[in-house]
C-alpha cells in the first residue's frame, strides 16, 4: 500500500475520531455501564430484597391490579427475576367518552403504576431511574429532543466506524504494536496505549459500532421504509404483529391465575416470560398476551402468545419473523447483549471499558502529538486550548458526575419530589462545575484533581453502603446474593484505577522544549560553528 494512501487514511482517522470524539466517549461510557442496567436497577433501590419466587410476585401483582384497577382497559406486568427489584405494573384506564384511546392515561403517568416486591405486595422504594438512565442516555442523551440526540449519536457512530476502519489501514503493524507498551515516553506511550486498547477488543469495537448504527437504521436510512410503506401503522403491523384487539362485552368474568397461564406459555414459547399484557381484565372478552423475555434470546424480536383470559385457551401466536426482521433483531440483540450470561456480560463490559479508553486515549493523543509540533508549546493557539480543555471537561468531568449520581441516589431524601430527575440533575451540576474548573485552571492541575475526587467518591460509596443501606454487600452475601457485593467491588476497582491515574498524572513532568524559532536559531548557530571550525 502506498504511503500516500496510508497518509490520507491517517488524516481521515484523526479527524473522524476527533470531531465527535467527546460524544463517542459519553456514548461508550454510558453504554458500557448499561450492560449491567438490570443489576443497577436493583442496586440503586437498596430497600428491596432479591426476587426468589417470581410466580409468587406475579400472583401478588394480579391481586394488586384486581383491587386497584379491576375495570381498566389493560394491564402491563414486567415479569420479575433475581436481577430486577420487583414486578413493575402499569394499567391503562378505560377511555372516557369522547377521548381517544392509546397513550392517554398510559405509562407516562405516576398514578397508574406500582412496584410489587418479593413478598407479593405493593412496595414503596426510592424513586430512581437506576441503570435505565445509562441505557437511555447512550443513544438519547439528555436535555435535548430525542430526534436530535439520535441523529447526533448516529452520525457519531458512523464516524466511529470510519475511524476504526481507517485505523486498521493506517497502522500496518497494529498487532505487533499491541505487544509494545513503552512507559513514560510521552507521545509514544499514548500511541501504544491507544493501539493496545483498540486491538485488544477490535472485533467487539467493529461489532458494537456497526450494530449500533443498525439500531438507528430507520432514522438514518429511511428510504426503504418510505418506498414500501405509505402507512406507518401497516409497517408496524408487519414488523410487530399482534393479536386482534377485543372490545369489552360488559359481561363480568373472573380472570384465570396469570401464573398458571405464564407456566403454560413458557412451555409453548420455550423460555421464560418477560412481559404480560392483559386486555379488558374482568370481562368475558379478556385476553392475556405473554412475550418471551429477550434476555433468553439472541433475537430481540421475542415471540408472543395470546390466551383467552377466562378459559386459558390459546387464541393466537406470533408468526415467525421474516429474514429482514430477524436480521435486525439479531443485530440489536448483539448490541444490547441482553442474551448474555454473567460471564459473557463481563466480556461485554470489559470490552466496553477498552473501547472507552480507546476513545479517551485517542482524544488525548491528538493534543500530545500537536503540542510537540507547535511553534511554542508553552503558548498554544486557541484551537488547541479548546480541544485540550474539552478533553479535561469530558474525560475527567463526566465520570465524576457519574460518581455524583450514585451518591445522589444514596443521599437525596427518599420522599423528595422528582427525586429520580434530581439524581440526574446532580450528575450534570457536578459535570458543569468540573467543566468550568477546566476552563479557568491549567489542565495539568485539573486532570489529577478530577481523577482523585472521582476515585475518592467511588471508594467511599461501598463503605457508606455497609452502614447505611439494608441490602449491602455483607447482608446480601449472607443469603447468597452476590449482586451488591459485585457492584461494590467493581466500584472499588475503578476507584483504585482513578487514584492511580491521579498520582501518575500529578507526578508527570513533560520535557521542556524551546520554541521552534529558538530551536531553529540554535541549529543555525551550530551549523556556522561547524563550518568555521
Amino acid at each position: 500500500m502506498s504511503k500516500g494512501i496510508r497518509q490520507s487514511q491517517s488524516t481521515l482517522h484523526t479527524w473522524s475520531g476527533l470531531l465527535l470524539g467527546w460524544v463517542l466517549f459519553l456514548v461508550f461510557l454510558t453504554g458500557t455501564i448499561a450492560f449491567w442496567r438490570e443489576g443497577l436497577n436493583r442496586y440503586m433501590r437498596p430497600e428491596l430484597a432479591r426476587i426468589e419466587q417470581p410466580m409468587r410476585v406475579l400472583d401478588g401483582a394480579q391481586r394488586f391490579l384486581g383491587d386497584k384497577a379491576p375495570d381498566a382497559k389493560s394491564w402491563f406486568i414486567a415479569m420479575p427475576n433475581a436481577q430486577v427489584p420487583g414486578a413493575q405494573v402499569f394499567w391503562q384506564p378505560q377511555p372516557k367518552e369522547g377521548e381517544r384511546g392509546g397513550r392517554r392515561g398510559g405509562r407516562g403517568r405516576r398514578d397508574n403504576q406500582a412496584l410489587i416486591g418479593a413478598d407479593g405486595t405493593s412496595t414503596h422504594a426510592r424513586d430512581t431511574r437506576g441503570g435505565e438512565f445509562f441505557y437511555r442516555f447512550h443513544f438519547d442523551l439528555y436535555y435535548m429532543p430525542v430526534i436530535w440526540a439520535r441523529w447526533l449519536v448516529g452520525v457519531a457512530a458512523i464516524m466511529m466506524l470510519v475511524a476504526i476502519l481507517t485505523g486498521i489501514v493506517t497502522h500496518k503493524k497494529i498487532f505487533r504494536d499491541f505487544f509494545t507498551l513503552r512507559r513514560q515516553k510521552g507521545q509514544r506511550s499514548w500511541l501504544d496505549g491507544h493501539n493496545a486498547t483498540a486491538v485488544l477488543a477490535l472485533p467487539f469495537h467493529l461489532m458494537i459500532t456497526y450494530t449500533g448504527i443498525v439500531t438507528l437504521m430507520a432514522l438514518l436510512m429511511p428510504w426503504a421504509t418510505v418506498a414500501n410503506y405509505t402507512d406507518e401503522t401497516k409497517m408496524f403491523a408487519d414488523l410487530f404483529p399482534q393479536a386482534e384487539a377485543v372490545e369489552r362485552t360488559g359481561r363480568p368474568a373472573p380472570l384465570l391465575p396469570l401464573s398458571a397461564i405464564a407456566r403454560d406459555a413458557e412451555q409453548r414459547l420455550g423460555g421464560p416470560i418477560g412481559t404480560i399484557e392483559v386486555s379488558q381484565p374482568g370481562d368475558a372478552a379478556a385476553r392475556v398476551t405473554l412475550y418471551r423475555t429477550p434476555a433468553s434470546l439472541l433475537n430481540t424480536r421475542a415471540p408472543a402468545i395470546t390466551y383467552d383470559g377466562t378459559t386459558g385457551t390459546p387464541q393466537w401466536r406470533s408468526p415467525e419473523p421474516g429474514g429482514a426482521a430477524a436480521t435486525a433483531g439479531v443485530m440489536i440483540g448483539l448490541h444490547a447483549g441482553r442474551f448474555a450470561d454473567v460471564t459473557l456480560r463481563w466480556v461485554y463490559f470489559l470490552c466496553g471499558v477498552a473501547g472507552t479508553l480507546m476513545v479517551a486515549s485517542g482524544l488525548v493523543l491528538w493534543t500530545v502529538k500537536r503540542r510537540e509540533k507547535l511553534p511554542d508549546p508553552a503558548r498554544p493557539h486557541f484551537g488547541f486550548k479548546v480541544v485540550e480543555r474539552l478533553n479535561v471537561a469530558v474525560i475527567g468531568g463526566f465520570p465524576l458526575g457519574v460518581a455524583g449520581l450514585f451518591w445522589a441516589n444514596r443521599l437525596l431524601p427518599v420522599a423528595m419530589p422528582d427525586r429520580s430527575r434530581w439524581e440526574v440533575h446532580v450528575l450534570f451540576i457536578i459535570w458543569g462545575a468540573a467543566a468550568i474548573l477546566s476552563l479557568v485552571r491549567r489542565p495539568a492541575t485539573v486532570w489529577p484533581a478530577l481523577f482523585a475526587v472521582t476515585g475518592g467518591c467511588l471508594a467511599l460509596l461501598p463503605i457508606y453502603n455497609l452502614f447505611a443501606t439494608r441490602w449491602n454487600a455483607a447482608t446480601s452475601l449472607a443469603v447468597g446474593d452476590l449482586l451488591p457485593l459485585g457492584v461494590d467491588l467493581t466500584l472499588v476497582a475503578f476507584a483504585i484505577a482513578y487514584l492511580y491515574l491521579a498520582r501518575r498524572v500529578a507526578r508527570y513532568r513533560p520535557p521542556v522544549r524551546a520554541p521552534r524559532r529558538a530551536r531553529a536559531a540554535a541549529a543555525r548557530v551550530a551549523e556556522i560553528q561547524e563550518a568555521t571550525a
